[in-house]
């Protein structure tokens, strides 16, 4: 294992420079979903479900912006293609925090189209910048990069919204984001290569996008899923000629296995906050978030390290069952206690379903197939915000996670009983 090739990367100036404007420019929007949760729950006085909306209706207009984003930047260049982005940003979260809750979807929604698309636009960079060997470590030091931000984000966020105000923070999420963009504007760093030789692959873009996802999870999947979309165009052609003969109940069972991963972390999330919220100390929920996140890097960290692969479906069925006891915490220190067995197999879970993708489906599809995946995961991720708020409203904080691991659970054993009865259906045609 070769730490040293880290150094060597680090002194290139411009990659330096564009991992350390990265972080700057994911802090924001890490603390963002806490401040969002807080505001609709404590300033404006509304329930968890309300709040969860909001969330859902932020990771809609995120994922349907991604793929138009990434068009803007291949067609006008980076700097034309980051400008909407700027200037919404500042605006839409400065006027957002004052807005009735109506108002407040519909610019929820128009701030989630126009995302400053900060891991499309690293990782397309680090891809021209860092070559040969080089590249995959510059992926590997952005992965780092961003699970230490978003293991620090929402601590930040439930810090401003109940020490100084949800308003506030909102506002400072929205300016420091613009400062951001305007940032990767002067430092227009290159999405595209000169040399097509030179330019990374397909598979290693692929690569490096399922790579943010695990290192976003589990407290910031809806924007890292979204990118995964875009891929779908790597492989247009191919999908032109042979429309969707790549997805065979396999398949299928991975993108449940996605959509159950989205739905148990977001509602997860939600739960967390609403239990924190219970004791009095809405503050010191980021040590939750810290514990849950630290948990997800050390559990993707040993099963990096495995030589034999696990099924996602088991993962998923596991994490969901370890997410159950998350219900009995009473205080911060035990949630996050109790948060840690279940962070331990986040990473683990998405790392497999997406190497499962990969094996079930060829090369010239297989963009097309992430895209997908991607899609399922904010799927979940959107629906799960609002119905374990739901559950929260009527029954009590704890219910956010009898939701989470049960819906999740649920939706496993769904997917075994439907894969067996297919399997079961395909023998006795083949008899006959």
């Amino acid at each position: 294992m070769n730490f040293s090739a880290y150094g060597e990367l680090l002194r290139v100036a411009p990659i330096r420079r564009l991992l350390l404007v990265g972080m700057i420019a994911r802090f924001p929007h890490s603390a963002a979903g806490v401040l969002l949760t807080l505001h609709v729950v404590l300033t404006m006085d509304m329930g968890y479900a309300k709040a969860g909306a909001v969330a859902a209706v932020v990771t809609v207009g995120i994922a349907f912006g991604a793929p138009w984003r990434g068009r803007r930047v291949d067609n006008v260049g980076l700097r034309r293609a980051l400008i909407p982005s700027v200037i919404s940003e500042a605006v839409i979260w400065s006027i957002a925090p004052h807005a009735s809750y109506e108002w407040l979807l519909v610019l929820a929604l128009v701030g989630g189209v126009f995302t400053l698309p900060v891991f499309s636009v690293v990782r397309q960079s680090l891809g021209v910048l860092a070559t040969g060997d080089q590249r995959r470590t510059a992926f590997a030091l952005d992965s780092i990069a961003t699970e230490v931000v978003f293991m620090g984000g929402p601590a930040l966020g439930a810090v401003l919204a109940t020490s100084v105000s949800s308003v506030v923070g909102l506002t400072l999420v929205g300016i420091t984001t613009s400062l951001a963009g305007l940032l990767l504007i002067w430092f227009n760093p290159p999405t595209r290569s000169d040399n097509p030789r030179t330019a990374a692959t397909a598979v290693q873009e692929r690569e490096a996008a399922n790579a943010a996802v695990v290192a976003a999870a589990p407290a910031h999947l809806s924007e890292a899923s979204a990118e995964l979309q875009p891929l779908a165009a790597l492989s247009r052609g191919a999908r032109l000629r042979a429309g969707f003969s790549w997805f065979t109940l396999s398949v299928a069972v991975v993108f449940a296995v996605a959509v159950g991963v989205g739905l148990l972390l977001s509602s997860s999330d939600v739960g967390m906050v609403a239990l924190v919220e219970s004791t009095g100390e809405p503050g010191q929920v980021g040590i939750v978030f810290a514990a849950w996140c630290a948990a997800s890097v050390v559990g993707g960290l040993v099963y990096g390290a495995m030589h034999r692969r696990a099924s996602p479906m088991l993962l998923l069925l596991a994490m969901a069952v370890l997410t159950l006891p998350m219900a009995l915490a009473t205080d911060t220190i035990s949630l996050a206690l109790l948060s840690i067995p279940a962070g331990l197999l986040c990473a683990p879970v998405l790392s497999s379903a997406s190497e499962r993708v990969a094996d079930l489906v060829s090369e010239e599809r297989r963009g097309e197939a992430m895209g997908w995946y991607g899609s399922a995961l904010t799927s979940g991720t959107a629906l799960g915000a609002p119905l374990a708020g739901a559950a929260i409203d009527v029954i009590g904080p704890w219910a956010g996670f009898i939701f989470a691991g049960g819906s999740a659970s649920l939706l496993v054993a769904g997917t075994f009983g439907v894969r067996k009865f297919s399997r079961r259906g395909q023998r006795l045609l083949r008899q006959e």
